[in-house]
């Protein structure tokens, strides 16, 4: 009553496969397969773990005060250079 039965799933199975062709369904399941676990895969790198160590890009992320003190001792190291 109002549900799908394994005959209707079996039939609109078999029209998906005459519609598409197996070749082109192997290739799109794979490609969902791939996605899937590029994905799991991205959610597992966000959460902060002890052996990754692997960095996004060169730099480490630094808020204001921070920069401001990289700017000031990099300041002073040219002045002792200068000098």
């Amino acid at each position: 009553m109002g549900g799908i039965s394994i005959w209707q799933l079996l039939i609109i199975a078999v029209i998906v496969v005459l519609l598409f062709g197996t070749k082109k369904l192997r290739n799109m399941g794979g490609d969902l397969g791939s996605a899937v676990k590029g994905f799991k895969k991205a959610m597992n790198d966000d959460e902060p773990t002890s052996k990754s160590t692997e960095k996004d890009a060169d730099f480490e992320p630094q808020n204001i005060e921070q920069k401001k003190e990289q700017a000031s001792s990099e300041e002073v190291k040219k002045d002792k250079e200068q000098a």
